[in-house]
Formats: structure tokens, C-alpha cells, sequence
């Protein structure tokens, strides 16, 4: 059907809201991959639904620009009062910008609480089987793979 002048003012929005209004002419495949999940992000906030569901919205992104989405993510939450649920495999990401994790793995939940609770030598190595270090940070804990040397 058509769009209704409350469907246009939300998209209107949601682009201002995430600095995308000279780029909403262009197609998508155009934009690099930071703007391209801002764009995304701005459809599903056009919709106006209180709960947000995003699967890997830093997949393909270079750090500074997976931080910029995340933090542009954050920032809805808390301005739109929205319910954030993403799904994430940079743990270190997830533990510096989640209120709640959930450690999914072969299709169970095997923790579920604060990132500090959750992103844990321990419990990473038990369901993830590699070697890595978890430094707790003022900004949330950081995850970093080591490797085991035979001396």
C-alpha cells in the first residue's frame, strides 16, 4: 500500500535521527558499511516497535565503525526507550555495551546476567574451548584470545 503522512514523518525521523537524510536517495548497496547499518537500524526505527531484534549488526565493520553503530544502537535505547536484543560474537563489544548477556552455545544457555558475571575465563573456556584472558574494565570486560606456546 502507500506510505501515510505518519509512515513518512517516522521514516523522516529515523533518518534525522541517525544523520542519513543526504543518503536517502542513494541505493543501498552504494553506502559503505557503517551508514548501511545505520540505515538499517533507521527502517526498523521508522517502525516505531518498542523491542529492537538485531543479528550481528557489526558484522563486516572495522572496529571504529562497529563501535559507532553499537553506540548509535545504546543511544536509541536509552532516548527511545526501546528494548535492545542483539545477537553478537565480539564479546568485547557485547560486554562494553549489554545491560544483560545471554552465553548462548550449541543452542543452550549456559549463563544469563551482568557481563561481568558472564564473560568469565571460566565460562568462556568451558563452552568455547579456546585460551584467551578476560580483563575487567571501567568501560566492561575484555575479551582477548591467547595463544598457548609449546616452550
Amino acid at each position: 500500500g502507500r506510505e501515510g503522512r505518519h509512515d513518512l514523518e517516522s521514516v523522516e525521523a529515523a533518518l534525522a535521527r541517525l544523520d542519513l537524510e543526504g543518503l536517502a536517495r542513494r541505493p543501498l548497496g552504494t553506502l559503505s558499511g557503517g551508514e548501511a547499518q545505520r540505515a538499517v537500524l533507521a527502517r526498523a526505527l521508522a517502525q516505531e516497535a518498542p523491542v529492537l531484534l538485531l543479528d550481528e549488526p557489526t558484522s563486516g565493520l572495522d572496529v571504529g565503525h562497529a563501535v559507532e553503530v553499537l553506540e548509535v544502537v545504546d543511544d536509541l535505547r536509552r532516548d527511545e526507550e526501546l528494548t535492545v536484543v542483539t545477537a553478537v560474537h565480539d564479546l568485547t563489544l557485547a560486554g562494553r555495551f549489554a545491560s544483560r548477556l545471554v552465553l548462548l552455545s550449541g543452542g543452550r544457555i549456559h549463563a544469563d546476567g551482568d557481563p561481568r558475571e558472564v564473560l568469565t575465563e571460566e565460562l568462556l573456556r568451558r563452552h568455547y574451548g579456546s585460551s584467551l584472558r578476560v580483563v575487567q574494565h571501567e568501560d566492561g570486560p575484555a575479551v582477548i584470545p591467547t595463544r598457548e606456546c609449546d616452550a
